[in-house]
């Protein structure tokens, strides 16, 4: 009964929370490359380097000067290292800890959140697990998508993801609230802030 009533309360304290207001601080994030070359240098990785690039459409970035750049995209491109998948319902075609860095530029709010194909499943929790496993241990998650309470999060008919400043914290970060709908991963916040309308996200896998 005490781990019942336990239980009960943790959901009302997280569905609370959930209440409350996102406090938006407006901190400018900064030159990103410059920050994605130091956190290169920082790493002292392993060479070659990879980096993978989602939703990249016909030209991959690549922020962090990895030595092998990969993409994925619903048109593929062998010559460009661009593998075709949807990965609203599919996995990334790539082994288990094979990059040191993955990418998402105006991609994740795009990925819904809740599906029926037929059962139910969760897209968006699904990717943040295929990042998580294609990641090195050490390696390195940059997410940069509008995000709320900026207008190009709602405007656009395809963005059915819309992100806060609490969404990867959260849900994929420390306790990791995501756990709760089949999150797996552990992931830890290297930096956060805004370059408006788009909320840059950087993290890192933990285990």
């Amino acid at each position: 009964m005490y781990g019942y009533v336990s239980r009960k309360l943790r959901k009302l304290k997280v569905f609370r929370a959930s209440l409350t207001p996102v406090r938006i601080t407006n901190e400018r994030f900064g030159d990103l490359d410059e920050y994605c070359a130091a956190v290169s240098r920082e790493r002292q990785l392993t060479k070659p380097t990879r980096s993978l690039d989602l939703g990249c459409g016909t030209a991959p970035r690549n922020p962090f000067n990895a030595d092998e750049l990969y993409g994925i995209d619903i048109r593929d491109n062998e010559a460009l290292r661009i593998k075709y998948a949807d990965l609203s319902v599919e996995r990334i075609p790539h082994e288990d800890g094979y990059f040191d860095f993955v990418t998402a530029f105006d991609f994740i709010e795009h990925v819904p959140r809740i599906l029926y194909a037929p059962a139910r499943r969760f897209p968006f929790i699904e990717l943040m697990n295929e990042i998580h496993r294609v990641l090195k241990v050490g390696g390195v998650l940059l997410s940069h998508t509008p995000a709320y309470p900026f207008a190009p999060a709602f405007q656009d008919p395809t963005h059915v993801n819309v992100i806060t400043e609490d969404t990867f914290p959260v849900y994929f970060a420390g306790e990791a609230l995501g756990r709760m709908y089949g999150f797996r991963g552990s992931f830890g916040i290297l930096r956060q802030g805004w370059r408006k309308p788009h909320l840059i996200t950087v993290m890192t896998k933990i285990a």
